[in-house]
């Protein structure tokens, strides 16, 4: 079976910390591929700055050139909120030969019982979870955890520093940051 792990959120915008993530998550349990899978709405958070189609070319933009990186557009195509268990269910039974993981951060994994169906999705689903400095990472369910290199950036961090006109340069990929000028994302104060 082909073994693919999905990192889901808003990347708004999309960043080093979720291409470190995603690359540890591949190297250290043998996945195969990692699919971006950027939210139409998000359950747990707002989404303001940029429309999802923004969202999904920039993050087109960040895995550009990454042949075990893709990009997973079925929840911006699917609208509305986006519940992880439904999208899972519809990716298994779109590739019943394919394993799915999860990868969430560790910030994540002590939230992990508020998810919508949690429980059933804990049967359909592995997950990969990023330690993170400062958690237990407590949890009933089964997480696979893993190392990774820390980094302190937040997508948040970076819209504020675009909207007061500083510098996201080796935060984000080169061409997200330039797709962020070029669109005058985030009250871009960019003097082109």
């Amino acid at each position: 079976m082909k073994k693919v792990g999905i990192l889901g959120g808003t990347f708004n915008p999309p960043h080093l910390g979720h291409l470190i993530m995603a690359n540890e998550a591949l190297h250290s349990t043998g996945l195969d591929e990692v699919r971006f899978m950027p939210n139409y709405i998000a359950p747990h958070k707002e989404v303001s700055g940029a429309t999802a189609a923004h969202r999904l070319e920039m993050t087109r933009l960040a895995v550009m050139g990454h042949d075990k990186f893709q990009v997973e557009d079925f929840e911006i195509r699917q609208g509305g909120v986006s519940y992880t268990f439904d999208t899972v269910k519809k990716l298994i039974e779109r590739e019943p030969d394919t394993e799915f993981y999860f990868i969430i951060g560790g910030d994540s994994i002590e939230g992990l019982p508020t998810w919508y169906r949690i429980d059933d999705l804990a049967k359909i689903i592995r997950f990969i979870g990023i330690r993170r400095p400062g958690y237990l990472h407590d949890t009933i369910y089964p997480v696979l955890l893993i190392d990774s290199p820390e980094l302190h950036l937040s997508s948040t961090m970076l819209r504020d520093r675009v909207a007061e006109g500083g510098t996201i340069s080796f935060l984000v990929p080169e061409k997200v940051e330039a797709f962020i000028r070029k669109e005058r994302l985030y009250g871009s104060k960019y003097d082109d």
